[in-house]
């Protein structure tokens, strides 16, 4: 719990996935039911990573983000140094670094002033980490070289740019991001699969807390629309081939979207004095590990129900203080149902309003946790707690799990964000929405 009276509290945020690249796009879609999950769209010559011909692959299937390369970043020398992945977190960074207002106040300042409150900004940075195709660049030398590695060293410079590196350096977005807004303060890069951007939320608020630093911009962003990740997934049996069905009994995977999310956290005193406008408050999380394996659960979702417990207890609540749970609902039989029970568990027979948001625009790994909480606090605002429209019949397991596929009015103002990640890790941040 925070020790102090000062209160945490967002003030802008962004994002971009594919439903959209602003909070009221993909609002627009969550609420009329829409999924952005499509047939994964293939066209040589297209501005992506790579020439990947997926109309034969099993799991056809993904959410993209369709805005080009120049609309996420205008800076097209900047293209030659960053994958598409780190534009996803330079624009979302961008729309809630001026959505939040602290651009306008900063210009008012003294010099003086404005040095020390760059100084006094942090920036936390999630990513998903591990994109294979950031090796893809050397598979055509090493096939040339059969072996040889004299021949593939001798070669190497002439095949493979030594803008490689660059490119594909993780902590692109926490670079570029600092640099062009000059936030000097605190900051890290996170690269904890799944849940790498909740925890980008949860050490931000933990920063300022500490005394650190007085507001933080925290990034969440992936894509893992790649043949090898792909191919994984769907050898472990985790892709659906249609859209996601969250504790639905007849739910069969999780679908892959991409984008990025980024939203401002900082003190409330500091948030009322320049009079931004507050979207929601900061009131505490949970992190656990279950340590069953990598890709193995704990069939009580035991883990999980320790990560909600902290997370109530670390922000001064009870079980009956919340109004609405996003949960992690990535579709996938043991995942949702550990899930459930879980919830269950803590919650007992007076579970809130469930919802969660994989169906409309797919897992975004990296930076699901985050681009979930943006939408949690939309749905807040709005007193909504959104359907999940691909839902047709709870599993029998969870009886009755209240989750549905129509749009439910919200009682209170404080909700649960589930995140989870391979290696049995959970993460669940506690919010308050804005007053409406």
């Amino acid at each position: 719990m925070n020790p102090s009276s000062e209160r945490i509290v967002f003030t802008g945020s962004g994002i971009v996935c594919g439903s959209g690249a602003t909070v009221s796009e993909v609002w627009a879609r969550i609420e009329s039911g829409e999924s952005s999950i499509d047939k994964f769209r293939w066209e040589r010559g297209r501005v992506r990573r790579y020439d990947w011909d997926s109309s034969n692959w099993p799991c056809g299937i993904a959410a993209e983000v369709k805005e080009d390369n120049r609309t996420l970043v205008p800076d097209r020398k900047l293209h030659k140094t960053i994958s598409r992945k780190d534009m996803y977190g330079i624009y979302a960074s961008e729309q809630a670094i001026k959505g939040s207002g602290v651009l306008t106040c900063r210009e008012t300042m003294t010099d003086a002033s404005r040095n020390s409150f760059n100084d006094r900004t942090g920036l936390i940075v999630g990513s998903g980490g591990a994109n294979y195709h950031d090796d893809y660049d050397f598979l055509p030398l090493i096939h040339e070289a059969k072996g040889d590695l004299t021949g593939f060293g001798r070669e190497l410079s002439n095949q493979v740019t030594p803008m490689w590196l660059l490119r594909n350096l993780p902590n692109n977005v926490l670079c570029h991001v600092g640099i062009q807004w000059q936030l000097k303060g605190t900051n890290a890069c996170i690269t904890n699969q799944c849940a790498s951007s909740p925890m980008a939320v949860a050490e931000s608020a933990s920063a300022i807390i500490n005394g650190e630093a007085d507001r933080f911009v925290a990034v969440g962003h992936d894509s893992v629309l790649e043949p090898e990740h792909m191919l994984y997934y769907e050898t472990l049996g985790l892709l659906s081939r249609e859209i996601p069905k969250p504790f639905d009994a007849s739910r069969s995977g999780t679908v892959f979207g991409e984008g990025g999310g980024a939203i401002i956290l900082e003190k409330q005193s500091d948030a009322v004095e320049r009079g931004a406008e507050v979207i929601g408050e900061f009131l505490g999380f949970g992190s656990t590990c279950e340590a069953t394996g990598t890709v193995e659960l704990n069939p009580t979702g035991e883990g999980l129900r320790r990560a909600i417990e902290e997370a109530l207890e670390n922000a001064g609540l009870v079980p009956s203080d919340v109004g609405m749970i996003c949960a992690h609902g990535n579709g996938t039989k043991a995942s949702d149902l550990t899930e459930g029970l879980a919830i269950e568990s803590v919650f007992g027979g007076n579970i809130p309003p469930v919802t969660a948001f994989k169906w409309a625009y797919g897992h975004l790994i990296g930076a699901a946790g985050i681009v979930d909480l943006i939408m949690t606090l939309e749905s807040l605002k709005r007193g909504i707690v959104p359907g999940v429209s691909s839902f047709s019949e709870v599993d029998s397991q969870l009886a009755d799990f209240p989750v549905g596929r129509t749009h439910t009015k919200l009682e209170g103002d404080v909700a649960l964000v589930i995140c989870r990640a391979f290696g049995g890790l959970n993460v669940v941040l506690a919010v308050r929405g804005a007053r409406r």
